[in-house]
């Protein structure tokens, strides 16, 4: 027994004399403690004073030095950083950045200095490292960044695959999660709601996170190079992951925090832990609503090209360019213009600035100019990256001389190129060298199978959405996305950024295509496939799903002359501020975003009908409104009758609140205009 105390006793004396230090966040809800324990350091976080996060190691494994371990305490240092700073798009076109800053610095026995910074929030955390070696370069096999939970959670996440994120979300326990990429988000009895994601990613592989024990887990980079198995947790342990310099900064680690879900849809932490932009001139890059023949290579009725049922040819190219003009849509993309890539065929010599044969690409950019079309052009690399680099700065040049502003890129297929994941540092350094060659010829970025959004956007505003999702596409050729999907959406991958999700379908069960040849061989609608929601679900989508460049999908002959199209027309996705007003993970969000002197409120649910009381508070007091609703009609039901809606007209002010009925699957979208 006397032995025994003789060890607690040496066992607390440790731990009162390692190195310790904290930071809160401004307004002290938030704290970030940091501590060395045997030279290891850790952080742990606790939010009202309960524990968050309990003790959780830091640092990575490197073949050249010891990165993790024997280190002690050289410097620390507190400071506050409050600045309001402006974009020229996003949610919210000015953002408060108000955070408290420590900086910890260490020293271990091989000569490694590494500066840890973190930063605390009110609506969250974000740390760092800085780590310079007396080498030249480090290869990264590791990193052994915890996150563990003190108590067990609900959460919603996809799997941690190296190369899509084109899953549907699962809802467990956070105790019996596996592995997930991020963002992860959870909620804890007591109503507080927490995130997991990066931020800033750059030269660096993306983090997935693997379970530890119980509610902890540790962030495990992408390879560089594909494992055998697709996702390969267990495999990828101590293989390469990352060449860096000797001196280099990782990406942030964040955790975003709020005391309700609709508190994480309105946080800014990840854009606040991005760099400002890089790029002077920025007139150039203006949010835009488009069309395009997409859709109906999914429903399988056109082809990408190679045959009598291609899609963008010329003719068509110019009837959706009036369609366009006509109805106050700014751009048009034409996916399969380019004679190279045909679906599952590709050409073996690509060529970026080749159109098909029945595609007039001078013609086409003439008449769009006439018109003040914007063109997107589509460049799909079919998973062969090198390729794309190859003639990157010769296609971007030609789409600048045509006078296109925008180029959605694709990367179909098993991987980035064969035998390389999409998400490794090879992966992360190709889409950056996209967008910065992009910017050089005032083009706007779409992209496709690519890195999950990290807040970059505010570093280099050309890059304007991306899809990285489940998206519309899976309702052509498979059972789809259930409206639990979409409702999950805003609380999960779009905290990353802005989502291309190509919403917007009104032939909810593909009624305009019946008796229409099948030409796609990959897959056909089966009649399992149609779209899980009600029409004004999908309207509500437009809103809801943010992106500064956001598609009507549907075949154009859906839309001409449908009452409720004229929401389209009529919304802007060119945001000055917005709000999350109500909602929960997974079952319902309402939205309001104002543009100009116009708001623009939207709400979906899941397959569960609701009735909400909304107020309008978010409107300017003592202005009336006049309110155009798009809403389910009494009888609407995503099964049995989606496409019953109606359009209301309504004055209204701040001080009045509505009552919004949702029908299962349903939603309602509102335009509110000053009288």
């Amino acid at each position: 027994m006397k032995r025994l105390w003789i060890l607690v006793a040496a066992a607390l004396m440790a731990i009162a004399c390692a190195p310790r230090t904290s930071v809160s966040s401004p307004d002290g809800s938030i704290v970030i403690d940091f501590s060395l324990m045997d030279g290891v350091p850790q952080y742990a976080v606790s939010v009202g004073g309960v524990q968050l996060m309990e003790p959780s190691a830091l640092g990575l494994v490197a073949e050249e030095s010891d990165l993790s371990s024997g280190f002690e305490l050289v410097s620390a240092k507190v400071s506050s950083h409050s600045e309001v700073w402006h974009q020229p798009w996003g949610e919210n076109k000015s953002i408060a950045d108000k955070h408290r800053q420590l900086l910890v610095g260490l020293r271990n026995r091989e000569g490694v200095l590494l500066v840890l910074v973190f930063r605390a929030f009110d609506d969250g955390i974000g740390f760092r490292y800085e780590y310079s070696v007396p080498s030249d370069t480090l290869r990264i096999l590791d990193e052994l960044t915890e996150f563990r939970f003190a108590s067990d959670a609900v959460s919603w996440s996809i799997p941690g695959d190296f190369n899509s994120y084109e899953h549907l979300y699962r809802k467990m326990p956070l105790s019996e999660l596996r592995d997930a990429n991020t963002p992860l988000t959870m909620r804890w009895p007591d109503g507080l709601h927490a995130s997991v994601h990066e931020a800033a990613l750059y030269d660096y592989p993306e983090m997935v996170l693997r379970k530890v024990e119980g509610t902890a887990f540790r962030a495990v980079l992408a390879p560089m190079r594909q494992q055998q198995r697709r996702r390969g947790l267990e495999d990828d342990t101590l293989s390469l992951k990352a060449v860096v310099p000797g001196t280099f900064v990782s990406p942030w680690r964040t955790v975003q925090i709020a005391r309700s879900a609709v508190g994480l849809v309105n946080s800014s932490l990840i854009l606040n832990l991005n760099e400002p932009c890089a790029i002077g001139d920025v007139s150039w890059i203006r949010p835009m609503k488009y069309i395009g023949v997409w859709w109906g290579m999914h429903l399988g009725i056109q082809s990408w090209g190679g045959d009598e049922y291609h899609g963008a040819t010329t003719s068509e190219a110019l009837r959706y360019i009036d369609f366009a003009a006509a109805n106050n849509i700014d751009g048009v993309l034409f996916e399969g213009w380019n004679d190279a890539w045909r679906g599952s065929d590709a050409l073996p010599d690509f060529d970026f600035t080749r159109a098909a044969p029945d595609f007039d690409v001078e013609r086409v950019a003439a008449y769009a100019r006439e018109k003040g079309v914007a063109l997107i052009t589509h460049n799909e690399t079919g998973g062969h990256y090198l390729r794309f680099e190859d003639q990157l700065e010769r296609s971007m040049a030609w789409a600048e001389e045509l006078g296109i502003p925008a180029v959605k890129t694709g990367y179909a297929g098993g991987g980035l190129h064969p035998g390389v994941p999409r998400h490794s540092q090879t992966g992360v350094r190709h889409f950056q060298k996209v967008v910065e060659t992009a910017a050089s010829h005032h083009m706007m970025v779409d992209a496709h199978e690519a890195i999950k959004p990290t807040g970059i956007r505010r570093t280099w505003p050309n890059f304007m959405t991306r899809e990285c999702v489940r998206g519309m596409e899976y309702n052509g050729w498979s059972a789809g996305n259930p409206a639990s999907h979409e409702a999950l959406l805003p609380y999960t991958r779009i905290l990353g950024g802005p989502v291309d999700y190509t919403p917007g379908v009104f032939d909810i069960e593909y009624k305009s295509i019946a008796g229409m040849k099948q030409v796609r061989s990959w897959g056909q609608p089966g009649p399992e496939c149609r779209v899980n929601t009600t029409l004004a679900h999908q309207i509500a989508d437009w809103v809801v799903l943010y992106s500064p460049m956001q598609m009507a999908c549907d075949l154009l002959c859906n839309y001409e002359g449908h009452p409720a199209f004229q929401f389209f027309r009529d919304w802007t996705p060119d945001c000055d501020e917005s709000v999350a007003l109500q909602g929960e993970v997974g079952e319902y969000i309402s939205m309001a975003r104002r543009a100009g002197d116009r708001w623009f409120y939207a709400v979906i649910t899941d397959e569960t009908g609701r009735e909400l009381a909304e107020p309008l508070a978010f409107l300017s007091p003592g202005v009336q409104y006049e309110a155009v609703i798009y809403a389910d009609g009494p009888a609407a039901d995503w099964q049995t009758a989606p496409y019953e809606y109606e359009i209301i007209h309504k004055t209204v002010t701040s001080a009045d609140t509505l009552s919004v009925h949702l029908a299962p699957g349903g939603g309602q979208a509102i335009i509110f205009t000053p009288s």
